[in-house]
C-alpha cells in the first residue's frame, strides 16, 4: 500500500453489517444525546468506492481512472482514491492543495478547468502541475505567460443537445477552431499532448462518446500534421453513479470500447483517461437528516372531504438541510429526493400526505413533496441514499459554509483487497443483493459488460 489511508481512518466492520444497521446505531446515539444540536451527517462506504474501482477496470481496462475532485472533496474519499492509484483532476487552488496535502504527487494531478486564474497557472507551475486544459486563445496566452513549460490538452466542444447540463456553450472548442489553436500553441512554443472532451451527467446517448472520440482522433491527426506530439486522450466525465440511470454504465463502457479500438487501437501510443466523479461517489454515501419541526396543513378545497367527512389535510416537516445546501440536486438537477426511515415501519401504520422543506426563509426551500409516510415527529430521522456528489466540500447558500460529519466504514473483506491492490474472489450468485454489506469489494459478477452496439461512424 501506498500509505494514504489508514485503519484509523474509518471503522472496520465485518462481514454482512450493513448501512442500514450503522445509521441505525448512530441515529439512535443521536437522539439519546443530552448536550449538542443534533445535526445532519453521512455515513460513507468506502468499500462501496472499493467496489466501483474494481469494477471500472473490468469494464474499461485501457481508460485511466482520474477522480474529478470538486464532486466530492472529503479526505476518506481522496484517501482511498489515492490508495488505489488514481490521479486527480483539479480544478482550483484549493484542489490542488487537498490532494497534495495527503501526498499525491503533481505527476497525478491534472488541472482541467479551461478557465483559469492568472494567480493559480502561477501555482500549478510553482508545486509541479504540468497538464493543463484549454479551450481558447486566451487561456493558451496566459499559460505561455505563467506556465511556459505546461503540457497542454485542448478540450473539444460536444453534441450535449440531450444531457441535463449544456457544458459545451461554456467549455469546448469546435472542430473548425482546433487548426487555428493548434497552430497558435506551436508558435507560441506551448507543447499540445492530446485531446480532452466532456459530456455532462444525464447523457441519454452513449453514441455521443463515440462521435467525441471520433472528433478526438480527428483533432489528433491535426496536431500531428502541425508538428505536435500528442499521446493523452481524456474522455471526461458523465458515467452515472447510481442503479437506475437511464443509461447504465455498462452501456457507455461498450461503446467507448468499441469506438475507442477503432480510431485509438490498443498499442498506438496514445494514453487514455477518464475523469470520474459522481460514478465513484454517489452511492457511497447515504444522508440522516432529523425533523426539526412540523405542522397540518388543511386542504381546504371545495368538495374535497375524505371517507370519513373530514377535510383532508398534508404534514409539512421541516428539516435542518434544505436544497440550499445538502438537498442542492433539487435547485440544479431538478431531482425529487426519497426519504426512508431508519426502521422499517410497521404495514398497519397509516400513510399521510407529506412534504418535506429546508430551515430557509422562503417558499422555494422544498426538498419533497406528494410524498405518503408514517406519521413522524420531531426530533425523527430521515435516511437518503445516493447523496455522494456535490454535497460533501459544497459551501451552503444558505448561512454560510457548514460541515457535516462523516463517519466512514469499510468490511474487512473490501481492506484486504484495497491493501492487496487485487480484484476480490467472485462470491455464489445468491449473495448479491442479500444486503447492502460495507464490503462492497466483493460484489463483482463476470455479468457486467454488455457487447458492443457501437456502428462506427466516417473520420471527417
Amino acid at each position: 500500500m501506498a500509505g494514504y489511508l489508514s485503519e484509523t481512518d474509518f471503522v472496520m466492520v465485518e462481514e454482512g453489517f450493513s448501512t442500514r444497521d450503522l445509521l441505525e446505531e448512530l441515529t439512535l446515539g443521536a437522539s439519546q444525546a443530552t448536550t449538542g444540536e443534533v445535526t445532519a451527517f453521512f455515513v460513507a462506504d468506502l468499500g462501496a468506492v472499493v467496489r466501483k474501482h474494481f469494477h471500472f477496470l473490468k469494464c474499461l481496462p485501457r481508460v485511466r481512472p482520474f477522480y474529478t475532485v470538486k464532486c466530492n472533496s472529503s479526505p476518506g474519499v481522496l484517501k482511498v482514491l489515492a490508495e488505489l492509484g488514481l490521479g486527480f483532476s483539479c480544478a482550483n487552488k484549493t484542489e490542488m492543495e487537498l490532494v497534495q496535502r495527503i501526498g499525491v504527487p503533481a505527476s497525478k494531478i491534472i488541472y482541467a478547468h479551461p478557465c483559469k486564474q492568472i494567480a493559480q497557472i502561477k501555482y500549478a507551475a510553482k508545486h509541479g502541475v504540468q497538464l493543463l486544459s484549454f479551450d481558447n486563445e486566451m487561456e493558451l496566452a496566459k499559460v505561455v505567460k505563467s506556465h511556459p513549460s505546461a503540457k497542454m490538452v485542448l478540450c473539444i466542444a460536444t453534441d450535449d443537445s440531450h444531457s441535463l447540463s449544456h457544458l459545451s456553450l461554456k467549455f469546448g472548442a469546435l472542430l473548425k477552431s482546433c487548426r487555428h489553436l493548434l497552430q497558435n500553441a506551436k508558435e507560441s512554443h506551448v507543447e499540445v499532448v492530446g485531446v480532452s472532451f466532456h459530456l455532462c451527467s444525464g447523457c441519454p446517448d452513449p453514441q455521443a462518446y463515440a462521435q467525441s472520440i471520433a472528433d478526438a482522433r480527428v483533432v489528433f491527426e491535426m496536431g500531428a500534421q502541425l508538428g505536435h506530439r500528442m499521446h493523452i486522450l481524456d474522455l471526461g466525465g458523465g458515467f452515472p453513479g447510481v442503479e437506475g440511470a437511464k443509461v447504465r454504465f455498462e452501456e457507455i463502457a461498450s461503446v467507448i470500447n468499441s469506438a475507442l479500438d477503432l480510431y485509438f487501437p490498443e498499442g498506438c501510443g496514445v494514453d487514455i483517461l477518464a475523469q470520474l466523479g459522481r460514478y465513484y461517489v454517489s452511492s457511497a454515501f447515504t444522508l440522516a437528516v432529523s425533523i426539526i419541526a412540523k405542522k397540518e396543513v388543511l386542504l381546504e378545497q371545495p368538495g374535497r372531504e375524505d371517507e370519513t367527512g373530514s377535510v383532508p389535510k398534508t404534514i409539512v416537516y421541516h428539516l435542518d438541510e434544505g436544497i440550499y445546501g445538502l438537498f442542492n440536486s433539487v435547485l440544479f438537477e431538478n431531482t425529487c429526493p426519497t426519504p426512508t426511515l431508519p426502521k422499517k415501519p410497521s404495514t398497519e401504520q397509516p400513510l399521510h400526505s407529506s412534504s418535506l422543506w429546508g430551515p430557509a426563509l422562503d417558499g422555494c426551500d422544498c426538498v419533497a413533496e406528494g410524498l405518503w409516510l408514517p406519521q413522524l415527529h420531531v426530533g425523527d430521522w430521515l435516511v437518503f441514499e445516493n447523496m455522494g456528489a456535490y454535497t460533501v466540500g459544497m459551501s451552503s447558500l444558505f448561512g454560510g459554509a457548514r460541515t457535516c460529519h462523516i463517519t466512514y466504514a469499510m468490511s474487512r473483506v473490501a481492506w484486504e483487497a484495497l491493501r492487496e491492490q487485487l480484484l476480490p474472489a467472485e462470491q455464489d450468485g445468491d449473495a448479491e443483493g442479500v444486503c447492502k454489506p460495507l464490503s462492497c469489494g466483493w460484489e463483482i459478477t463476470d455479468t457486467l459488460c454488455v457487447a458492443p452496439v457501437f456502428t462506427p461512424a466516417s473520420i471527417m
